[in-house]
């Protein structure tokens, strides 16, 4: 049985600790380049990128430690599910990010991987700086706050 096509904005993965251990300073809509049996997984609702990451290799950049299952049907032409994959992006783009993290505390953090309205697979990258256990603590206080807040309002509505 065939997988079924993916819907507009269909999202396959997302990394759910990006945004609590970062703060995003700018995102930015990548390509990657995959083999068929790694769409044909992802569109059946596989991959982590969990614990990925992006790295300069080659004068380019790769998405390392990206886990995207072994798809049943593809037999030998599998692909190996945690290979650094190559992303793609305008030359302009890749000087900026690179020079960001070079300069020193910024890193490139993969938020999540979709298909978008043509059918191709997109990465959501990230240039962010880490956050400290005092900056994730004020989170969660303002959090709290808002919630609260919000319970008070109907409260009295």
């Amino acid at each position: 049985m065939a997988a079924k096509p993916p819907r507009v904005g269909h999202t396959v993965a997302v990394n759910r600790k990006a945004r609590r251990d970062y703060h995003i300073e700018d995102t930015l809509e990548v390509g990657i380049i995959l083999t068929g049996s790694e769409v044909k997984s992802l569109r059946a609702g596989g991959g982590s990128i969990a614990e990925a990451y992006a790295a300069e290799r080659e004068g380019g950049l790769w998405l390392v430690n990206a886990h995207i299952p072994e798809f049943k049907a593809a037999n030998r032409n599998n692909h190996e599910p945690t290979r650094p994959r190559k992303l793609l992006l305008h030359k302009k783009q890749l000087e900026k990010y690179l020079g960001e993290v070079r300069r020193g505390g910024m890193t490139i953090i993969p938020l999540k991987i979709y298909f978008n309205p043509r059918g191709i697979a997109k990465l959501e990258l990230a240039l962010g700086q880490g956050k400290k256990n005092y900056d994730k603590r004020a989170d969660i206080k303002a959090r709290d706050w808002k919630l609260s807040q919000a319970r008070l309002l109907r409260g009295r509505g």
